[in-house]
């Protein structure tokens, strides 16, 4: 065993590499990015001193890239961590200068704010997990601390509040409260949905992948299951709504079941697949809700570390400006300061929208295929309130609520449903001393915002449903606030990169389904909730998962398993 010293472009000490088997690892544990270059004991990169050039190994090492991918959302960095503990070089682009894409985390004068989701379960230590997310960071070596808590929430309906308990019986005594009929009918509408999960969860998302190698995986390691599931099979392709309707008539539970779809999917439940919600409610009971401590950046940040612990890279502040095609293959991409970096593969994370009308040439796509894709139907934009505020006198305040307006409106009219959190409740550090860190936000349209001189009038106004539904919370909400920030549709857009803002696809149950991950391009690829199984953390983690493990053989992914499982 020998050592290889390496310097940055100053002769500084960046490294110690172990030469081990004819290659060099990072023995410090430390990744620059480059712990997967291979170096011979003649590589005309090292100096006359025996050194290497920290710029002339990161040159080596973009120039051999596996994988290139767009995009370091949840399901960009989701894939490109699992491949890199497959063993690919992987690099990922980001336009931003923060990682996690709607996912992301950011501050302002001492307040940490989530940008997007900012509900959970399955997160924490118990195994198993049935959490993609959980399980990615599991394979990678990664953990995360969670709290948990009951009830996950409040609903505020114009004609009382209900508490919405993670326990299915408590959760089903609440409603009993309110409407004892309507109680039964929930208990067998969670039964039909509950016999689904029973048979989905035995199958583990890790293990799965969008091609045809995926049958002989599931008949020779999962055949149970899949006799489990035969009974099932209908409800697997059918909608909340169908489900609702066959047991559920009371009108107060049908719309209690329509706000859950709507916060989970973005559609109501006719619109909402049926196995996403099985698993919201067999999850939520099992495994319980939990907030991770670090707030959504934190595993943002778990996954970053997976991602360099294996060898793969992450650049900020990296605009993709054009995925590059030859011959329908991709070959690389061109960044927007004119960089050109090739990669057999490339893996987009943004949006269908994006990746087919932005970063790709229209003659890049079969014109039918294009035509089709753009046409996909999209959920709508938000407004945002992110709000530092005063907590003294709040020390009963619990951290997530939806507030109805109006019960006569549409739940997934603009304004009218709200949605609040206040992480600062579970995680202290993320806000000042004595102070609480608040995101509430609500569905609003792309179209009609422009920045010009009315802007900031239409925000103040615009986002006084948002106000509206805190106040119904925190009543003095408005003489609490020491920080203020208002978020539109063109706010989302322009950090995210984002198609109008939206939220994802607007595919409803029966109507149509989210595309797979392959493209009609030769070795593109893509991930995100524009991608099956479509929206949310774990479905966009899931995303991930079946595009890595589709880039590799079942022979691959069963050694990960057999090792980490």
């Amino acid at each position: 065993m020998s050592l290889l010293l390496l310097l940055d472009q100053e002769g500084r000490k960046i490294h110690y590499f172990t030469k081990l088997v004819g290659s060099y690892s990072n023995s410090s544990n430390l990744s620059s990015g480059v712990v997967s270059t291979e170096l011979s004991e003649s590589s005309d990169l090292k100096d006359e001193g025996g050194t290497i050039r920290l710029n002339e190994i990161e040159n080596s090492w973009v120039m051999s890239l596996d994988i290139i991918v767009i995009g370091s959302g949840i399901g960009g960095l989701t894939a490109a961590a699992l491949l890199a503990r497959y063993g690919k070089r992987v690099l990922v682009c980001e336009s931003h200068a923060i990682p996690g894409g709607a996912a992301h985390s950011f501050q302002r004068r001492g307040f940490e704010f989530d940008s997007g989701p900012s509900f959970y379960c399955g997160l924490s230590n118990q195994r198993p997990s049935l959490n993609p997310l959980r399980q990615v960071l599991d394979v990678l070596g990664e953990s995360l601390q969670a709290v948990p808590y009951d009830p996950l929430g409040h609903y505020h309906f114009p004609e009382g509040t209900f508490p919405v308990y993670s326990d299915a019986e408590r959760y089903r005594q609440a409603v009993a409260q309110v409407t004892p009929q309507g109680a039964k009918e929930l208990a067998e509408f969670e039964k039909r949905l509950l016999s689904l999960y029973e048979g989905l969860r035995d199958i583990p998302t890790i293990a799965l992948r969008t091609d045809w190698q995926l049958i002989p995986v599931l008949f020779r390691h999962y055949l149970p299951s899949l006799f489990k599931l035969l009974p099932q099979l209908g409800l697997i392709q059918s909608s909340v709504g169908q489900v609702m309707d066959e047991t559920v008539s009371d009108p107060w539970v049908r719309r209690l079941i329509d706000l859950e779809c709507f916060l989970l999917s973005g559609l109501k439940a006719h619109g909402t697949i049926a196995p996403e919600v099985a698993f919201m409610l067999g999850e939520r009971s099992r495994a319980g809700v939990e907030y991770p401590i670090g707030g959504s950046g934190a595993i943002v940040d778990a996954l970053v570390r997976g991602l360099k612990r294996w060898g793969g890279e992450l650049r900020l502040n990296a605009h993709v400006e054009q995925i590059l095609v030859e011959g329908n293959k991709s070959v690389g991409v061109r960044l927007q300061r004119g960089e050109v970096l090739k990669a057999p593969v490339i893996i987009s994370n943004a949006t269908i929208w994006d990746t087919y009308s932005k970063l790709l040439r229209p003659e890049d796509l079969p014109p039918s295929y294009r035509k089709q894709s753009l046409e996909t139907p999209a959920v709508d934009s938000f407004m945002h309130l992110h709000l530092g505020i005063r907590a003294e006198g709040l020390e009963e305040l619990t951290g997530h609520h939806v507030v109805v307006h109006d019960a006569s409106r549409d739940i997934t009219e603009p304004g009218n449903t709200c949605m609040i959190s206040i992480p600062s409740v579970w995680d202290a550090s993320l806000s000042p001393a004595d102070h609480h860190v608040v995101h509430t936000y609500t569905l609003e349209p792309y179209e009609g915002w422009q920045r010009d001189e009315g802007y900031e009038e239409k925000k103040k106004v615009r986002s006084q449903s948002l106000f509206r539904a805190l106040e119904q919370v925190i009543p003095d909400i408005r003489e609490r606030i020491v920080l203020e920030l208002i978020g539109t549709p063109l706010t989302h857009s322009y950090y995210l990169r984002r198609y109008q803002g939206t939220y994802g696809p607007a595919i409803a149950a029966g109507k149509g389904m989210f595309p797979s991950c392959q493209t009609p391009i030769r070795g593109l690829y893509r991930v995100g909730d524009s991608t099956m199984p479509g929206i949310g953390v774990p479905a966009v983690a899931a995303s991930g998962i079946l595009c890595a493990n589709t880039l590799v053989t079942p022979k691959q992914t069963g050694a990960l398993l057999a090792a980490d499982f």
